[in-house]
């Protein structure tokens, strides 16, 4: 079995991935616009655009493994470049034959009465998630005709080292470690999942050596649900720092502002993921995968650690 791996996209998780695999060895190429250093050793930098599926399809041959770690980061562009996009990988991964593994999330589910489970119906409500539902619909309706080898991997809202921007407990940290009050999105006493994005990056790959695993989706595993209070004192606490006060922005401000500012708009859309319950029940995956999450006083202490202040 070929040991070379591509990763497209340089995010948490992609750099998450290039490291997993080149620590045990593997060859990795890391596929970005830029081609600029990712900061993890061992593996190779590529510049390309990655919906140009024969400029991907030339990186790729010969790989065991094609991931899918883009995130474009505009939720106002992603009609724009998220088609184009899943359309190269889906082409790449057929005309190789290289296991395509995707990094999925939970907004194809829609507002949720009770844990999300991967055999849960797609049910999306606002166009993001009906276009990440759509992706998998791709992929999936793809594997089962034979054209190639597809799994999906979905994990909660990210904490971990690198996160930054992209989670929203490491969006107020840095502020936090300063002492300086926080500013949450929506209620701040409702149970949220909080995913490690290095448990991502190990279940995407797990899932993509597993044959077995292919042509479904699967549920990262992910500690106990915190309110977005505890998660973030509990990170603080993590490295021996006093717990802020944590505010709440209701999503009606949010709903406001969109009626002049398209990204608000965008965010107001996801708001039920922050007015009630929200968690993942990713038992299918610990049995089949025998994965176990990274226990949660590492992944807060790691969270910290990898934060500036």
């Amino acid at each position: 079995m070929s040991r070379h791996h591509v990763v497209v996209g340089a995010g948490p998780v992609g750099r998450h991935v290039a490291a997993h695999l080149a620590g045990r060895g593997d060859e990795v190429v890391v596929v970005t616009r830029s081609g600029r250093d990712s900061g993890v050793a061992g593996v190779r930098h590529v510049a390309l655009d990655a919906s140009d599926a024969a400029a991907l399809t030339r990186v790729t041959e010969g790989a065991a493994a094609l991931y899918n770690c883009a995130n474009p980061g505009d939720y106002t562009q992603w009609e724009r470049v998220w088609p184009p996009l899943a359309t190269a990988l889906l082409e790449t991964a057929e005309r190789t034959g290289a296991v395509y593994g995707i990094t999925g999330n939970l907004y194809p589910y829609g507002p949720v009465t009770g844990p999300m489970r991967a055999d849960l119906p797609d049910a999306a409500t606002d166009h993001k998630g009906v276009l990440r539902a759509r992706m998998w619909a791709d992929a999936r309706a793809a594997h089962e005709a034979g054209r190639l080898r597809a799994v999906e991997v979905r994990g909660a809202d990210y904490v971990g080292p690198g996160v930054g921007a992209n989670g929203h407990v490491t969006r107020v940290l840095p502020g936090a470690l300063r002492g300086r009050a926080a500013t949450v999105i929506g209620r701040t006493d409702q149970p949220h999942s909080y995913t490690d994005v290095g448990d991502v990056a190990r279940t995407l790959v797990a899932a993509t050596d597993d044959p077995t695993a292919h042509g479904r989706t699967w549920i990262v595993p992910t500690n106990a649900p915190r309110t977005q209070e505890q998660a973030l004192t509990d990170v603080l606490r993590s490295v021996g720092k006093p717990a802020v006060r944590v505010r709440s922005l209701p999503i009606g401000v949010f709903r406001a502002l969109g009626t002049v500012v398209p990204f608000m708009r965008e965010v107001a859309q996801l708001g039920y993921q922050w007015t009630g319950p929200y968690v993942v029940d990713d038992r299918a995956t610990r049995a089949h995968l025998g994965l176990e999450p990274t226990p949660w006083d590492e992944v807060c202490r790691r969270t910290a650690e990898g934060t500036t202040a």
